[in-house]
């Protein structure tokens, strides 16, 4: 431990820099404040845009090194990577507990396992990356995909490790080197991610990790003529001005976006089922992108719904989130949990009904609400509140089920509650979503793609959709003639 390391849930972490394989300090710093009881965690560097420069250097240094490394050495690293994860999961979990607010045991029990699968996960597939060769007139066609250069990845706070690693393994095990630039409001465990990736031997440069405000540091590395691909998962205003950035050099990026996700129920459904679904939403206290904020339930079972809705989210445990017994955590931060409420206000003002909540439990947490008696272009039902408000409209028929479910701007995700196999093929086919569940929620395979259509994304990622972005796809064709054979 030295005189530079935080003590957070008795877990030591460093709070600055990590950029060439070294510590590196800024002249300021920020706040790091966690949401469970506002109390500081720490001082965290403040990144400049020399430290940005820095970074990009390194991993521009580090690159061709790491690019001709054998992909089988690259993924046993990555291995290696994946087991630091499991051996300190729990450091990992409180941490990230501390960190964003999030429940402990989603943490240990779900999430922290998928930052080491997704390690595995894309260490194993770059292996697999291979593209039968084919004929043309006699010529040969071989595809290959080469390491594309150094990335930039920026990550949110909701889910600050799992997210950063699934960015973090494709680009590594494609031979990429990175620069992470974690969320301001959950900087932690990326830090820790750091000194994991050391210990288990990977090369000095090939990761780095800068903390600070995405306004005083993002452009400098979103504009930096030496990244050859941006990944982003966040917000659309945001994104937008990622993507200015990064026209100028015709950065290629890969954009995970806001929701608005809707949630179908036909009276066919199996409504224990569909209310269970339902009450889910409220995971993570409603700061999940996949969301199914917008539940739409046909009008003969509407009421019905509704009650056991009411009774089922009445016995949700709203607290610590590093309790055993609660179910719902605090918001991430004061202004997330103000705009939260200025959401839920102006709705009511409209003329929306509370159903369920509507209202601050104090200065850290916002009550699971249900509205209804909303309209379908208020506010309130195409915006993207990101906490833990539902609305519920009816519908009479599958037309109009589907009319309502992709009236929005986005195209993340959708939900469908049916018994009907017919019925759930014609809806799904109708739904402009980049992933459909029908009869479950959040499901989901490193193998399947996962982006959003419309304003929730650019881009797919997932098995070989992510090396597709994280490398340079090459044909090269081969004359079957022209050589200097001799024997």
């Amino acid at each position: 431990m030295t005189e530079h390391t935080l003590t957070v849930a008795g877990v030591a972490v460093d709070p600055r820099h990590w950029i060439g394989g070294e510590r590196v300090a800024s002249a300021g710093t920020f706040t790091d404040v966690s949401p469970i009881d506002g109390r500081a965690l720490g001082e965290i560097a403040r990144g400049t845009p020399a430290e940005a420069a820095a970074a990009v250097a390194a991993a521009k240094a580090a690159f061709p090194a790491w690019a001709a490394t054998p992909r089988a050495e690259r993924a046993r690293i990555l291995h290696a990577i994946a087991d630091g994860v499991e051996k300190r999961l729990e450091e990992l979990a409180i941490v990230e507990t501390a960190d964003n607010g999030a429940l402990l045991r989603s943490h240990r029990r779900g999430v922290m396992p998928r930052v080491a699968h997704n390690f595995r996960f894309f260490a194993d597939w770059s292996l697999t990356l291979d593209h039968e060769d084919f004929e043309t007139r006699g010529h040969t066609n071989h595809v290959s995909w080469d390491p594309a250069g150094p990335c930039v990845l920026i990550t949110p706070w909701n889910a600050p490790l799992m997210l950063a690693t699934w960015k973090l393994a494709p680009a590594l095990a494609a031979g990429n080197t990175v620069v992470l630039k974690p969320a301001e409001w959950s900087p932690l465990t990326a830090s820790l991610l750091a000194d994991i990736a050391a210990e288990a031997g990977l090369p000095a440069g090939v990761l780095n990790v800068v903390q600070g405000y995405g306004s005083e540091i993002g452009d400098a590395l979103t504009s930096h003529p030496d990244v050859r691909r941006i990944s982003f998962t966040g917000s659309v205003p945001t994104a937008r001005r990622i993507a200015a950035s990064a026209a100028a050099h015709l950065t290629p990026l890969s954009l995970e976006l806001g929701g608005k996700s809707p949630l179908l129920v036909f009276a066919d459904a199996d409504l224990d089922l569909a209310v269970d679904l339902a009450v889910e939403q409220y995971d993570n206290a409603g700061q999940v992108c996949l969301a199914a904020t917008r539940i739409l339930v046909e009008e003969t079972v509407a009421e019905e719904f509704t009650r056991r809705f009411v009774a089922k989210a009445g016995a949700l445990v709203q607290g610590d989130p590093r309790e055993e017994a609660t179910d719902i955590g605090p918001t991430i931060h004061p202004r997330q949990l103000e705009k939260i409420d200025g959401f839920v206000r102006r709705a009511v003002e409209a003329g929306a009904r509370v159903v369920v909540g509507g209202h601050r439990r104090d200065e850290r947490y916002y009550a699971p609400t249900l509205l209804t008696e909303v309209a379908q272009d208020s506010e309130i039902v195409q915006e993207e509140v990101f906490g833990p408000v539902l609305t519920l409209q009816t519908f009479a028929d599958e037309d109009e089920a589907v009319q309502l479910a992709d009236d929005t701007r986005f195209g993340l995700a959708a939900t469908l509650v049916t018994g009907d196999r017919e019925r759930a093929d014609r809806v799904t086919g109708r739904l402009t979503a980049g992933t459909v569940w029908v009869n479950c929620f959040f499901v989901r395979d490193l193998k399947a793609p996962f982006g959003g259509s419309r304003h929730s994304g650019v881009g797919r990622e997932g098995g070989t959709w992510s090396f597709d972005f994280y490398c340079d796809l090459k044909n090269t064709v081969t004359a079957p003639k022209g050589w200097n054979d001799h024997g």
